[in-house]
């Protein structure tokens, strides 16, 4: 199909609406496009895996066509957790004591006492009463769900433009203000210029997820209070990594007891799926009744059991976040010794930026063909010129798989020149 559109300086979001074209004309254009990219190595995503979420995967991609094993950084699960045999034994149980699903939504029958369990252990883990979270069947609806259901016409949303998609998709039924990321004078600008509205909510990201660095979570807490403002934090990327006791980049800012609205996800260093939101007990009742997903779509399945053991683990086996640091600054130092530009990251979350989206595609492919599967991040994921290889590193990663990551990468930069050495 001929459309305007350069396929050399093409992204995915050129695609989501195309003037002239209906539905179906715009799938047959972005079908074309893939191809294209696939054609020139650089359709990385959707590979097909096998093994389960760990440090080593088999990686089935376009470019190879059979099974190739590789060390992955791709994977959230900072702790392995996925893989624990106690974890698995747990979600095994809650299967056979309960079935394979829920059955309902949580509004009408779908709410077990496993969901009543998981829930309070939330509220315990968070040092909040029994009754102060509630659980989701994913991350992203924890967060776009709840903000729906909170936030109106008539109150305002204050994001750091950095947050995470599920945010923006929360943020439709209400007005939305935007400050550039960690930019605390446009902040207070906003914060300022919005002190007629009901209720404003600053929402930003503990760990943002692109390039691993943190909120300015203190300052930014201190001025959405000197303007009577709520903060909302998604820590998804910190809980049960960051932290003294795994609490998250909240506890390592010292905000346990301040946050007004946390939320989470259970897929990442907790190792199952679904999401979560920690708050006063009065909103979290309020989310239970007010909620689209609460009241229309069916709850976790029983093997979400596994869960009550994993979140037991962060204080139990803290020997993984060790691991998991360890891993994290090893790597940190090799990559910068080779000149790679990492950004300001303070997480599992490593980016290696290279700026050019087509250069940092080749570099995706070479890196599979060393043997690392590692993802290439892209607009609309990030601003144009700002393309990088995302990794994620594991408690579970040996030194010989980040050695061989990181010869891996020395080996990209003598095909493409993606350091500043």
């Amino acid at each position: 199909m001929k459309t305007n559109i350069d396929f050399n300086k093409a992204s995915f979001k050129d695609f989501e609406n195309i003037p002239d074209l209906n539905a179906f004309e715009r799938a047959e254009a972005f079908y074309e496009f893939t191809g294209y990219m696939e054609t020139h190595g650089h359709m990385n995503y959707r590979f097909l895996t096998s093994g389960g979420c760990g440090p080593e995967m088999w990686v089935t991609s376009p470019f190879s066509k059979t099974p190739q094993k590789c060390v992955s950084l791709v994977s959230n699960d900072y702790l392995n957790f996925t893989q624990h045999p106690k974890v698995k034994t747990a979600a095994i149980e809650g299967i056979e004591n309960y079935g394979t699903g829920a059955g309902a939504s949580p509004l009408i029958g779908g709410h077990h006492i496993y969901h009543q369990m998981l829930e309070e252990k939330i509220s315990s883990f968070f040092g909040r009463s029994p009754d102060s979270s509630i659980i989701y069947t994913t991350g992203y609806t924890a967060n776009s769900a709840t903000i729906l259901a909170m936030l109106k016409k008539d109150d305002v949303a204050i994001v750091d433009m950095a947050v995470h998609a599920s945010v923006y998709e929360g943020c439709k039924e209400t007005q939305l203000k935007m400050f550039p990321h960690n930019n605390l004078e446009i902040l207070e600008r906003i914060l300022k210029e919005t002190q007629h509205k009901l209720t404003r909510m600053v929402i930003i990201d503990g760990v943002y997820s692109q390039d691993g660095d943190l909120a300015r979570m203190g300052d930014i807490h201190t001025l959405t209070k000197r303007y009577g403002g709520f903060l909302m934090v998604d820590d998804a990327h910190g809980i049960g990594v960051l932290g003294e006791n795994g609490r998250g980049a909240i506890e390592l800012f010292g905000m346990l007891d301040k946050v007004d609205v946390i939320s989470g996800t259970l897929s990442k260093a907790f190792g199952h799926i679904g999401g979560f939101v920690v708050a006063d007990p009065k909103m979290i009742n309020f989310i239970k009744y007010q909620s689209r997903q609460q009241v229309f779509s069916s709850t976790s399945t029983p093997a979400a059991a596994g869960l009550l053991k994993a979140i037991d683990l962060i204080d139990e086996e803290p020997e993984w976040r060790q691991k998991l640091a360890d891993n994290v600054a090893y790597f940190k130092k090799g990559l910068i010794s080779m000149g790679m530009d990492i950004g300001n990251t303070e997480s599992p979350i490593i980016p290696v930026k290279i700026g050019d989206a087509h250069k940092t595609g080749d570099a995706a492919r070479l890196l599979l063909e060393a043997g690392v599967y590692a993802n290439a991040i892209v607009y609309p994921g990030v601003s144009r010129k700002n393309a990088r290889i995302r990794t994620s590193l594991m408690a579970t990663h040996t030194r010989e798989h980040l050695d061989l990551a990181l010869n891996a990468f020395a080996y990209v930069d003598r095909k493409l020149g993606i350091s500043a050495a």
